[in-house]
């Protein structure tokens, strides 16, 4: 059975981060793994607080799945301060693993912050260079590049920029667009487009911790890259079809929709 470690922080409401991370790699029939990197109180209408784990416990969260199982994908989500990004990526040189996905984790769905500003230049110069693939969305690839991004050719070029920064590729996601569903993957010689149905959901809260997750799984299946975006573009795009309707705010998705009644 492949297996899949996300590095991420928890959501106690469920639906992103972590939880999502681990449903999707159930969904997609990997083992999925975790090391927690903060605690988040949040719902569907707001992030109540955080609690951010220590660069120790961090980096022996990492030993101890690495000292006995590894992984065949890694997905690394929020990244919150400077000395988190630092320890992650130390066991990212050290451990060396093969099929690291990296959402860039600036905002939860209501726009609270989940990374400080003065951390994105550590992210650019330590991080990026160690992802197989980024998956920011529009604002997250604002930040990172400098631009203002309009036009699905200001996304090619967003994605240029960031996989010359030193991933392998770059995934800049267009759930922002009015527009359809726009995502465009570049690997510095191919440029893909995916393209998709535009939902009239606000139940998107997660989305990126999913798609992230699902690229991951797919990646450790043995997929190319391209099969893995745009299959987990179909897999996030189905799950918002079939939201369940919970929470008062940004609810979350569903990500077991293929199963109509419980298989036991």
């Amino acid at each position: 059975m492949k297996t899949v470690l996300s590095i991420a922080g928890s959501d106690c409401s469920g639906g992103a981060g972590i939880q999502a991370d681990l449903k999707t790699c159930a969904a997609y029939g990997v083992f999925g793994m975790s090391v927690i990197v903060s605690v988040v109180a949040e719902n569907t209408c707001r992030v109540i607080d955080m609690e951010h784990i220590s660069g120790e416990m961090i980096r022996k969260q990492i030993d101890a799945v690495w000292e006995d199982m590894g992984a065949d994908g890694i997905k690394i989500g929020m990244l919150p301060e400077i000395y988190v990004m630092e320890a992650v990526a130390e066991k990212l040189r050290q451990y060396r693993p093969a099929n690291v996905v990296i959402d860039p984790v600036m905002y939860a769905k209501n726009g609270c912050a989940l990374m400080e500003k003065s951390a994105v230049d550590t992210l650019i110069e330590t991080v990026v260079p160690l992802a197989d693939v980024l998956t920011p969305n529009i604002p997250e690839a604002e930040r990172i590049t400098g631009m203002t991004i309009r036009t699905a050719g200001d996304m090619e070029e967003a994605a240029r920029r960031i996989q010359g920064m030193g991933c392998r590729a770059a995934v800049v996601k267009g759930g922002h667009r009015e527009e359809t569903a726009l995502d465009i993957l570049c690997d510095g010689t191919r440029t893909w487009l995916f393209d998709g149905d535009r939902i009239d959901s606000k139940h998107t809260h997660g989305t990126g911790c999913t798609f992230s997750s699902a690229i991951a799984a797919g990646l450790a299946l043995g997929m190319p890259l391209p099969e893995a975006v745009g299959q987990a573009k179909r897999y996030v795009t189905e799950a918002i079809r079939h939201a369940p309707a919970l929470g008062r705010g940004y609810g979350p998705t569903n990500h077991f929709y293929f199963m109509e009644t419980c298989a036991l």
